[in-house]
């Protein structure tokens, strides 16, 4: 199949849900493989096309380089091939491309690129940096994730020039104004835009050009997240917001105090679901006791309503 082929199919499945996973930890505080291949295989059951193991969800900063490995393994062993695995890197330029080199040995197929976390950025050097990477590996689709509103159209375009490989934007800049510019800026149909916080912003960012949207809800409510998918791509407004309404309580709780909680609040709901422990590593904290009922009041009847 040409190259092109391929990057064209990887952009369809881009053009959904994908989702985030926690990464669960045993009761010694090590990744625990059985409960996280459960996990895994747990969306891409309900439906799910792509899946980003070591996202911020699954606590990235938070894992050696080893550990990062085996969660990315663990993701293409439990997907099977029923899925497309985008594996999460980043740090320095040098792990990156060492850690993406390893993703396409262990069978994924995409790669998402973290925002780069040093103070002094550049434009160029935010150009080069995700150049050099996508040039590491150029059988694998790269998703750039965005969470800079310095990053703009005209650097993306350049990307897209320079490296045939990187097909999709993970945009989390909250401005759907911005987005919607910067997205015709770079070339709408060059590249599959995903609302890159989520479902809240989905319906917004949707409006204005995006075709997928990235979520760590969808480890709790897989099947909500997607029927929330299915009512944008459709241009059903009255079905996604009636998603988003029983969305809202929960991922209000993941943002608060500047989304301290982002993944104590996902891996609390699993707690309580009895599908792994709630243990999370620093500087994520878990939940108080009342921190924790607000949880299980979001959770029921709102996410988990029949």
């Amino acid at each position: 199949m040409p190259s092109s082929a391929r990057f064209e199919d990887r952009k369809r499945r881009l053009s959904g849900v994908v989702a985030i996973p926690v990464t669960p930890f045993d009761a010694d505080g090590a990744v625990d493989p059985e409960i996280y291949a459960k996990l895994v295989d747990r969306v891409i059951t309900a439906g799910v096309e792509v899946v980003t193991p070591n996202g911020n969800t699954g606590e990235f900063y938070a894992l050696d380089e080893a550990e990062a490995r085996h969660c990315l393994e663990l993701t293409v062993e439990a997907a099977a091939g029923r899925a497309s695995v985008a594996a999460g890197v980043g740090h320095d330029l040098r792990t990156a491309v060492g850690a993406a080199r390893h993703a396409r040995e262990a069978g994924a197929d995409l790669l998402m690129i973290h925002q780069p976390v040093h103070p002094y950025v550049s434009a160029d050097g935010w150009v080069e940096y995700h150049r050099a990477i996508a040039a590491a590996v150029p059988e694998l689709g790269v998703v750039l994730y965005v969470r800079d509103a310095r990053i703009e159209g005209e650097q993306l375009a350049r990307l897209g020039e320079a490296a045939e490989n990187v097909i999709g934007v993970k945009y989390a800049v909250p401005d759907p104004v911005r987005f919607a510019s910067v997205a015709r800026d770079a070339g709408l149909a060059r590249f599959t835009w995903l609302a890159g916080l989520a479902e809240l912003s989905a319906p917004g960012y949707f409006a204005v050009g995006a075709t997928g949207f990235t979520s760590g809800l969808v480890n709790v409510a897989p099947s909500l997240s997607l029927e929330m998918f299915r009512a944008l791509r459709d241009g059903d407004s009255g079905a996604a917001m009636a998603c988003w309404e029983r969305v809202r309580p929960f991922e209000e709780l993941r943002a608060a105090d500047g989304n301290a909680h982002n993944v104590s609040v996902v891996k609390e709901a699993l707690a309580q679901l009895g599908l792994c422990r709630r243990d999370v590593r620093p500087p994520s904290r878990p939940l108080t006791a009342g921190e924790r009922d607000r949880v299980t009041g979001a959770l029921w009847p709102g996410l988990l309503a029949r």
